[in-house]
């Protein structure tokens, strides 16, 4: 892949974003009515408007339209940016206790009131996304409040890191998972790397210096306790930072790679950069080798001797800046020409060429699972516009 493909590429990025991701959410998923937006669509685009309404999902629609006027500069995008902050700010905030609810009936009332870290979490990388677009000091206010509630009760002061989850007024919850099929743990690989994500986009916006040092803490913490000897993440833990499970998720391994990468950049202090550089390109590299199937795309994961070769959308659009980044690191050709099939395999078959958005998933024959969503609570503009967001740029970076 020359500059000038690469040029081509960002032209294809560029028209998937406008002509495809963005149109699709502003015209199937705004509730009119009631606020927010339509919490459930079936793959054949049938919209169930009584469906509840998740945090994750608005605060990943937040995050992409704030972002997406950040980029482009085109006002539509900060209409859907705002109506995502209003909604958050007065049915999702919980104005008694603090943090935000999981889940919201179509009405807008709490459906699930739980205060999982990782919604807490995307709802810092929300609102500081639509500071940056907006200057609005209420939605920094209210991302430094939720930071400091994270802090408050969920920090492990003995071990360090983060406990996953508490109920509405911030007791010990039983259940702890993110969902059905997680592990119920104390600490888990995706909460702290999802932190991490949020107070990255937080430290751009609000230099102090306490808050700096948690932000380098976590970076070290992961590389500590998360990041395996084979430079692979594990996922579950208990307090003590014991691993409770064997799997492999190729998908947030390359995905923390870049991320993990990006805050040290954001720090800015060059021995941390150079640290987690070496280990960005080592968890790359091990994607490279051990998750990409014949067709180019990137399998799902591995349990034992069980390998779910699933095609996921998200992890498509991961892996494309996860091995790009690897390529600015290294400038070795074989990242490249993995984003280039990766790329060529998502247009063929995840992008939804006649309804628009992304499948959910292809399975290992390559056949569509018509049973999964194009929107629920977890299916969300979030990755595959930040996919888009962030070739952009990078290629801009790199032919500049």
């Amino acid at each position: 892949m020359s500059t000038f493909d690469l040029q081509l590429l960002k032209k294809e990025i560029e028209d998937e974003l406008v002509n495809n991701i963005l149109p699709f959410w502003m015209e199937h998923t705004v509730d009119k009515n009631f606020g927010g937006f339509y919490g459930y669509m079936t793959n054949d685009q049938e919209v169930n408007k009584e469906a509840d309404k998740g945090c994750i999902l608005n605060s990943r629609i937040l995050w992409s339209y704030s972002k997406a006027f950040n980029q482009l500069k085109d006002p539509k995008y900060l209409e859907i940016a705002d109506h995502a902050f209003d909604y958050l700010k007065n049915h999702f905030l919980d104005q008694e206790h603090g943090g935000i609810y999981w889940m919201l009936d179509y009405k807008g009332q709490p459906s699930e009131d739980r205060k999982h870290i990782y919604n807490q979490s995307f709802g810092i990388y929300g609102l500081t996304e639509y500071y940056m677009a907006t200057k609005n000091k209420e939605s920094l206010k209210l991302a430094i409040d939720l930071y400091q509630l994270i802090e408050k009760y969920a920090y492990d002061q003995e071990n360090k890191g983060y406990l996953e989850a508490f109920t509405r007024d911030w007791k010990a919850d039983e259940d702890l998972r993110l969902s059905g099929k997680d592990l119920n743990t104390a600490k888990s690989m995706n909460t702290h790397l999802h932190i991490l994500e949020a107070y990255t986009n937080l430290y751009r916006v609000w230099k102090d210096e306490a808050f700096k040092e948690k932000l380098i803490e976590l970076i070290d913490v992961t590389l500590e306790h998360i990041v395996s000897d084979q430079y692979q993440f594990k996922l579950f833990f208990d307090e003590e930072w014991n691993s409770k499970s064997d799997v492999i998720s190729y998908g947030h391994d390359i995905e923390g790679s870049w991320l993990l990468h990006e805050a040290a950049e954001v720090v800015g202090d060059e021995q941390l950069i150079h640290k987690v550089e070496e280990v960005a390109i080592k968890m790359a590299k091990k994607v490279l080798e051990d998750g990409i199937d014949q067709d180019g795309s990137v399998m799902n994961e591995l349990d034992g001797d069980h390998l779910d070769k699933d095609k996921v959308w998200w992890v498509q659009a991961e892996a494309v800046v996860g091995f790009f980044n690897a390529y600015q690191l290294t400038a070795d050709q074989a990242y490249l020409d993995a984003v280039d099939q990766l790329w060529t395999f998502t247009k063929t078959y995840i992008i939804d060429q006649k309804s628009g958005e992304w499948f959910w998933k292809r399975d290992a024959n390559l056949e569509i699972d018509s049973n999964m969503p194009k929107v629920d609570p977890w299916k969300c503009p979030y990755h595959n516009s930040r996919f888009c967001y962030e070739m952009i740029e990078r290629i801009n970076k790199v032919t500049s």
